[in-house]
């Protein structure tokens, strides 16, 4: 299947966080949803400012083109930028898929209307929940160690921790 229709393009975007971490399933899927082109931001935050491949992306569309994203957090830094993000779209007559979350919007008509925008923010919404809980459970987490005269973070290599070491 193309991803091309009345000279329309369908663009994906995949994300991942850490190095470590691969974007094979996401691109699978991107591609099994009929990307013509991929976008991959690989080892990059979320929660930064600058997402190379995404900007990309972004400086490319036109009008009638279509975003494909595995889920809602890959293109969103926190609810307020997904939905800025989102209007973006709409004003430029972009559709937008995410796969995981099955919500589609289409401008100007039922997909991008009231429903759709609200299951955008209550996903997104618990999305950003998530991360800010993670954040206060690592801080709490250092703070412990520190109190326990234990360092944060990854030990250096070839150091162990514990009463050896």
């Amino acid at each position: 299947m193309t991803g091309r229709w009345d000279g329309m393009a369908r663009l994906g975007y995949a994300r991942v966080t850490s190095a470590e971490q691969d974007a094979a399933l996401q691109i699978r899927d991107l591609e099994a949803a009929g990307c013509e082109r991929i976008y991959r931001d690989h080892g990059v935050s979320g929660t930064r400012a600058s997402r190379p491949e995404l900007d990309r992306m972004l400086d490319r569309l036109s009008r009638g083109d279509e975003i494909v994203v595995w889920k809602l957090d890959r293109l969103g830094r926190s609810t307020r930028n997904l939905l800025e993000l989102l209007d973006t779209f709409k004003a430029r007559d972009i559709k937008f898929r995410s796969l995981r979350d099955g919500i589609t919007t289409h401008p100007h008509t039922e997909l991008g209307g009231a429903m759709a925008q609200t299951m955008i923010t209550i996903i997104s919404a618990f999305a950003q929940l998530e991360r800010d809980q993670l954040s206060e459970r690592t801080r709490a987490g250092m703070a412990v160690a520190a109190a326990n005269g234990r360092p944060s973070g990854w030990p250096a290599r070839g150091h162990r921790w514990g009463p050896e070491g």
